[in-house]
């Protein structure tokens, strides 16, 4: 009993895990990166993640931009 309850956890697991990896590949599609090398999107992802630390006017400036995307779902 107790092992089908770690497998069924594990299972949830992998699947909200799994879940989240799309999402986030679709952002990659929605900021029209999709054919861009994946070295370059890391590059990016990772000098943006250097820029913003502690940085919440830079932060707030990029969540207007993305949530004014995620708004134009609605178009």
């Amino acid at each position: 009993m107790l092992e089908r309850l770690r497998r069924t956890q594990s299972s949830d697991s992998r699947k909200k895990d799994t879940r989240e990896k799309i999402e986030l590949g679709g952002l990659i599609v929605k900021a029209g990166l999709r054919y861009e090398k994946r070295a370059l999107l890391l590059g990016l992802l990772i000098d943006a993640n250097r820029r913003i630390k502690g940085d919440e006017e830079e932060k707030a400036r990029l969540t207007t931009i993305g949530a004014a995307a995620f708004g134009h779902d609605a178009d």
